[in-house]
């Protein structure tokens, strides 16, 4: 499962903010539904548009984002 085939960017939708598969649900709504303690279960049940794809592919696109960061900053 590739996240760029989930995780979408639209100037149109929610402010250029990565979405998921061209939904409202941001990448970042789903990691602060994580991290405040939901079980990936509790979100597809409050959200049933995404699937465990979904979510894995939030979680794929986060850890790119930090493995770029580190890249930048230790260079």
């Amino acid at each position: 499962m590739e996240f760029k085939d989930i995780i979408t960017i639209d100037p149109e939708k929610r402010s250029g903010k990565p979405c998921i598969r061209g939904l409202r649900i941001t990448v970042s709504d789903v990691l602060e539904y994580l991290a405040g303690g939901m079980s990936f279960d509790e979100i597809l049940i409050d959200f049933p548009d995404l699937t465990i794809d979904d979510i894995r592919a939030c979680l794929a696109f986060a850890a790119e984002r930090e493995r770029r960061l580190f890249n930048i900053t230790a260079a």
